[in-house]
């Protein structure tokens, strides 16, 4: 019982780091781009750093590193149909009420990654208090960075500021809700890489289609990739350092 208390109240810090990364976002609108660098780097930083590694960690009793790496390659490519059925680089103009498609599905790709996350959570305490504390140090350090990202993707496809409060706190109570549904079902390895793997392709693609792009259109290059960089720094570091 005690294992299940702390995963919630876990889950409940990755919300509360995850609508602060957002506040965050919201009242520095006009620095927009660089918060844009800045997220790109991150989202970068968990593909590469996170969500691969653990993908092919968890996999590696099940699949080959190829197949692995197809599934990244599956991920990408998926979210790039998806994006191209619905029209999403149609952007509207600013001021429209509701925001672009594409703001709205990389903003539910960072909910259910962040679900995800609160799952791990979850899980990783009914292995061991040990193995919960190291994932759920990255889970709380990565969930700012969560928020950032999901107010970002709003705002920078036409959405308006109440718009990206709705989409934050829906990202913010998906590591809740994660952690809760492990108290129903349990996710097996193979699978639990799979999903990894195809989110590892959804992020980059988000990072090299959306945020990059945008984050240097009209804007000097030099403070957006050194944004860029301390973003995917940051990630690196946090995610090293929950492993000590």
């Amino acid at each position: 019982m005690t294992v299940i208390y702390l995963s919630i109240i876990i889950g409940l810090a990755a919300s509360l780091s995850t609508f602060l990364g957002g506040l965050f976002a919201i009242h520095l609108k006009d620095k927009l781009h660089l918060i844009l660098g800045f997220s790109a780097g991150a989202v970068l930083g968990v593909a590469f750093f996170d969500l691969m590694p653990e993908a092919l960690s968890l996999g590696s009793s099940y699949y080959s590193a190829s197949t692995m790496l197809m599934f990244v390659a599956l991920g990408f490519l998926l979210f790039t149909i998806i994006e191209r059925s619905v029209g999403m680089h149609a952007h509207e103009m600013p001021g429209h009420e509701h925001a672009a498609p594409k703001g709205r599905l990389a903003a539910i790709s960072l909910a259910l990654h962040s679900f995800f996350d609160g799952a791990a959570v979850g899980l990783a305490f009914h292995v061991s208090p040990a193995v919960g504390a190291i994932v759920a140090a990255a889970v709380l350090v990565h969930d700012f960075s969560d928020g950032i990202n999901t107010v970002s993707l709003i705002l920078k496809n036409g959405g308006t500021r109440k718009e990206a409060f709705r989409w934050l706190l829906a990202d913010a109570i998906a590591p809740v809700l994660g952690v809760l549904a492990t108290m129903f079902f349990t996710l097996p390895e193979s699978a639990l890489a799979i999903i990894l793997a195809i989110f590892s392709g959804f992020f980059l693609y988000i990072s090299a289609s959306d945020l990059l792009p945008e984050s240097y259109h009209g804007h000097p290059t030099r403070w957006t990739t050194f944004m860029t960089i301390i973003g995917a720094g940051v990630m690196f570091a946090a995610i090293k350092l929950a492993g000590i």
